[in-house]
């Protein structure tokens, strides 16, 4: 591995004042998410995003059922033979779910591959230590510096959201604030796919850091009515995931383009077409101003991006190097695709 990239810019998570790159790396891709990714190549994708200076790794034992974490175990053990320093990267993992290594992975999993554990949903207080447990042991370190509750949603359970809720509160979270408070982590939180629930639990109880992913983007920005003020009201350090809804922001309205994990709809195309052509008069890239736009806030830390290739990552990181024009901006408000109380960047 070379010698990591310097400049990379950073911001403190919230109050608790760690720094984390601005752009972070999401590792589901690395639990084969869309399609098996070769071993080699997902693995130097992480080697490449810490080389890079991406200082915030974003992972989940859900993601391939174990499989990105161990990859990232992986990448980080061969990037401290090279040099690279541990503390130097922040490591963020969930809980919510255990791996049973010998019921099979069944049905329900949308995982193209990935390894051949059932995941258990579990937010008890056991059941996140174990949870814990087993992902230090998968990504081969003895430190974690975030825990997220993951999935505590309608999205994920649906009519069992409100249950889910109560043993989240009642189970997961006293397990993280013991663990916070011995110094085993330095940030806990929640990590889910609906702002109102961020809110929620940010009213909950005493969290430091939440990632929502797909609720704050060019195209859904109801996060502004009630979570992001409170995120700034708390010091709660937001991580942005989903930026790119799944896909669309990031291909265009291309068909068979993806959102929210489903093939767009025609009102959805139709609002990207129409960016696309604001994007095409100010010669700004889409997922560079998709990008962008998630870094405005004042609450965001960090916006995660995926990645399952050194190209890929590198693609992404090269957004900085693009800022977009603030007549952009001024269009795109003007042609009601954007709400007007939404920073944009200066």
């Amino acid at each position: 591995m070379a010698e990591r990239a310097p400049g990379l810019p950073s911001r403190p998570l919230g109050r608790t004042g760690i720094p984390v790159s601005c752009i972070g790396f999401g590792t589901a891709p690395l639990g084969d998410l869309y399609a098996r990714l070769d071993e080699r190549t997902a693995i130097d994708a992480v080697a490449t995003a810490i080389t890079l200076g991406v200082t915030l790794l974003d992972t989940s034992p859900l993601y391939g059922h174990g499989l990105a974490e161990h990859r990232c175990g992986t990448a980080l053990r061969i990037a401290g033979q090279e040099g690279a320093r541990r503390d130097g990267v922040v490591l963020s993992t969930k809980v919510g779910r255990w791996m049973a290594p010998r019921e099979g992975r069944g049905d329900g999993s949308n995982f193209a591959g990935g390894l051949p554990h059932r995941a258990v949903v579990d937010y008890s207080f056991d059941g996140t230590l174990r949870s814990v447990e087993q992902s230090l042991l998968r990504l081969g370190t003895d430190r974690i510096e975030v825990l997220l509750i993951h999935d505590v949603d309608v999205w994920t359970h649906g009519g069992q959201m409100e249950q889910r809720f109560r043993e989240a509160m009642e189970g997961a979270y006293p397990a993280l604030h013991r663990l916070r408070a011995e110094g085993v982590v330095k940030a806990i939180g929640v990590g889910v796919n609906e702002s109102a629930m961020c809110a929620r639990f940010a009213r909950a109880g005493d969290f430091d850091t939440m990632l929502l992913a797909g609720r704050y983007t060019l195209l859904e920005q109801a996060a502004l009515d009630e979570f992001l003020p409170l995120a700034l009201e708390k010091g709660i350090g937001v991580m942005l995931g989903g930026v790119f809804n799944s896909g669309v922001l990031a291909t265009g309205a291309i068909p068979g383009a993806k959102y929210n994990y489903r093939d767009a709809p025609p009102e959805v195309l139709d609002r990207v077409r129409r960016m696309e052509a604001i994007c095409a008069a100010h010669a700004v890239r889409l997922p560079d101003a998709a990008l962008w736009f998630g870094l405005a806030h004042r609450a965001v830390a960090s916006v995660v991006l995926g990645g399952g290739s050194p190209e890929e990552v590198r693609r992404n990181l090269s957004a900085l190097e693009r800022p977009v024009p603030a007549a952009f901006w001024a269009e795109l408000r003007a042609a009601g695709l954007l709400r007007a109380d939404a920073p944009v960047p200066a």
